[in-house]
C-alpha cells in the first residue's frame, strides 16, 4: 500500500527538548508537511490549537518539562485530530485512555517518526 503524502498537511509537534523538535521539524517539512509550533509546553500547545486551523495531525512528547502532555491529547482526540506519541514511556504508563495511540520509543528514527504520521493522518 502506498503511504500518504504529508504534502500540505499541517502537523502540530509538541516536544520540548529543541534539538528533537528541530529535526521533527525539517523532516516534516522535507516530507511536504506545514509545521505547528513546535510547541515545548501544554500551554503553548492548546494556545497553537486554539488559535490556529484545526491540525490535520499530531506529534506529542509524553513529558513536557515533567508536565504529562495529556490535556493536550485530550483536546485532540474531543476533536477527531489524529496523533502519535514520541516517548521514552511504555504503554502501561500512557493508561487506558491512550492505549490504542501509535507510539514511537525514544531514542527515535525521524523518518519512522514521519512515516508514522503519515499512516494515520487522513
Amino acid at each position: 500500500m502506498p503511504e500518504r503524502t504529508l504534502k500540505g498537511c499541517h502537523i502540530l509537534v509538541v516536544e520540548d527538548e529543541y534539538m528533537l523538535a528541530n529535526e521533527l521539524s525539517r523532516e516534516l517539512d522535507g516530507a511536504g508537511a506545514v509545521v505547528v509550533g513546535p510547541a515545548p509546553s501544554v500551554e503553548r500547545a492548546l494556545d497553537l490549537i486554539g488559535t490556529e486551523a484545526r491540525p490535520d495531525g499530531a506529534i506529542l512528547d509524553v513529558s513536557l518539562g515533567g508536565e504529562r502532555v495529556d490535556p493536550v491529547a485530550d483536546v485532540l482526540l474531543e476533536r477527531g485530530v489524529p496523533f502519535l506519541f514520541v516517548t521514552g514511556y511504555d504503554s502501561l504508563s500512557l493508561g487506558p485512555k491512550f492505549a490504542d495511540i501509535v507510539r514511537c520509543e525514544k531514542p527515535v528514527d525521524m523518518r519512522v517518526v514521519t512515516k508514522a504520521i503519515g499512516r494515520i493522518v487522513s
